[in-house]
């Protein structure tokens, strides 16, 4: 787990110390982290080990928290705090609950692993479409 997630959570943690806007980094991590390196790859099985097993193991999910989701949370809080200090974002909602960035990637896990077969998800289209939710819908140019 430490080898597939790690080196996709570094990038991220090293994204918060460069000076781009909110939008641009949730639009990065949109599609080369939630699309190209989980979807497109078996990160997105380990994903979905730690939805389905994390309950019966419990030291699984303590492990996938401190190595991701901790690390993940602290990043994305400290780029979207930056982001509300800047005027880029209306209120402090993503800041004080960066889980809402991730939240349609782990539905989009979820739906795929149950309901694919039946209806298949465009997780790049959900993820674009999210990112107009919360930073408005960009200006075609």
């Amino acid at each position: 787990m430490r080898t597939m997630i790690s080196p996709i959570v570094g990038a991220l943690e090293a994204a918060q110390l460069a000076d781009l806007p909110a939008r641009a980094v949730a639009e990065t991590i949109a599609e080369l982290f939630s699309v190209r390196e989980v979807f497109a790859t078996r990160r997105k099985d380990v994903i979905r080990l730690i939805i389905a097993e994390g309950p019966r193991f419990p030291e699984l999910a303590e492990f996938y928290y401190h190595e991701v989701i901790a690390r993940v949370t602290a990043a994305m809080r400290t780029l979207m705090t930056r982001a509300v200090a800047r005027g880029e974002l209306p209120n402090d909602a993503l800041a004080r609950f960066p889980q809402l960035m991730i939240a349609p990637a782990l539905v989009a896990v979820v739906w795929n692993s149950l309901f694919e077969r039946f209806s298949p998800l465009d997780v790049r289209e959900l993820l674009r479409a999210h990112i107009d939710i919360l930073f408005g819908q960009r200006i075609a140019t």
